[in-house]
């Protein structure tokens, strides 16, 4: 008697999607900064960098049975426009700017999959082992330190701007919740599973989200 092919779980299918589709931004917005980056080295660095966010997304898909040959635009369908708001609130003045949005708004998004990842059962260390552990040496990360340890004026300029992008970026946790249940699940597990007293599953997730911003500000050497 044949083995019939186990029921795909809806919340890991829902969470691949969405990073997925996170990685397929951070490789569209990495990549333009390395086109217009300001010399040689940045640009090779940047594109490096975007060619390992097409990597992550890869071995993500491979996570979910659903997500077949020529799959990948269906499971991040149900995602795609959701940073279009985003976007649209952020517009950078320049190149520093622009590429601190992909750090910092992007950073938040892939932060985001990482703590939901903690609501899934015995896929949580694959997805989290896909998706990457927080890289303090990121490539993109050293670049645009660089740039703001050599002008002070930028590097101020750049923290007000963090300030901006972060804040539209956790405005977008409640609206993924309410329009995804399957993450809302993983959000009220993970939080279940933390014993951090009586915040609830938002404000917990944000405050999480918030801490890891702020050490990611600290790694570019900018105020959060």
């Amino acid at each position: 008697m044949s083995q019939q092919p186990s029921t795909p779980d809806p919340a890991l299918t829902t969470l691949v999607g969405l990073a997925a589709y996170t990685e397929l931004a951070a490789f569209g917005l990495l990549a333009a900064r390395s086109a217009d980056a300001p010399d040689l080295g940045a640009r090779q660095t940047l594109a490096t960098a975007a060619g390992d966010s097409l990597g992550r997304q890869e071995r993500l898909l491979g996570l979910t049975t659903v997500v077949g040959p020529g799959g990948a635009a269906a499971a991040m369908a149900p995602f795609d426009g959701v940073l279009a708001d985003f976007d649209a609130r952020t517009t950078p003045s320049g190149w520093a700017e622009g590429l601190l949005k992909a750090v910092v708004g992007l950073g938040v998004a892939q932060d985001l999959c990482r703590e939901l990842a903690a609501g899934l059962a015995d896929d949580a260390a694959d997805f989290v082992a896909a998706v990457g552990e927080p890289r303090p040496a990121d490539p993109a990360t050293a670049v645009l330190a660089a740039a703001a340890a050599a002008d002070g004026v930028l590097s101020a300029r750049l923290a007000l701007w963090g300030r901006r992008v972060v804040g539209e970026a956790l405005g977008l946790v409640p609206v993924l919740l309410a329009a995804h249940p399957p993450l809302a699940e993983l959000a009220a597990r993970a939080r279940a599973a933390d014993d951090d007293g009586g915040a609830s599953v938002q404000a917990w997730l944000v405050s999480r989200l918030t801490a890891e911003h702020t050490r990611r500000m600290d790694r570019l050497g900018l105020a959060a």
